[in-house]
């Protein structure tokens, strides 16, 4: 049982993956990739903000309930913070365990559970020039 958490600065720009574990007969890799567009408004990326310290935790203490709850081997997970331009990574979950059902109810499981409970909050940032709409900040100031 493996868990490995972190919290990086802008996108995730390594998401190798490591040697295979003893036992594990699936893994499973999910990137999380921002999209250009908020709704059908044009973005150049997401500016992420989180209480690192509570995160941090609570990311490891879902890793570690997925694992009990899902009987897989481990969790490798890496999520952005700060400014991350459309078409990069923000969310890295990598999963092994010995079946694949496991690995893919799992990572379903954490995916939804770090959206409903962990504090990281995301705000889309228009492009310079364009209006600034509900919520988004201009990413290099007014036109």
């Amino acid at each position: 049982m493996s868990v490995e958490v972190s919290i990086v600065v802008g996108p995730i720009l390594e998401t190798e993956d490591s040697p295979p574990l003893d036992g594990a007969g699936a893994e499973l890799s999910f990137r999380g990739i921002v999209r250009p567009y908020e709704g059908a408004r044009p973005i150049v990326g997401l500016d992420y903000e989180t209480y690192e310290p509570m995160a941090q935790k609570l990311l490891a203490e879902l890793c570690a309930q997925a694992i009990v709850r899902f009987g897989v081997l481990s969790i490798r997970l890496i999520h952005s913070k700060a400014f991350v331009p459309a078409g990069e990574v923000s969310l890295f979950i990598n999963i092994r365990s010995n079946r694949r059902i496991a690995a893919l109810e799992a990572m379903t499981w954490l995916i939804e559970a770090l959206k409903r409970e962990v504090p990281i909050w995301k705000r889309a940032v228009a492009d310079r020039c364009q209006e600034n709409l509900s919520e988004i900040r201009l990413a290099s100031g007014g036109c």
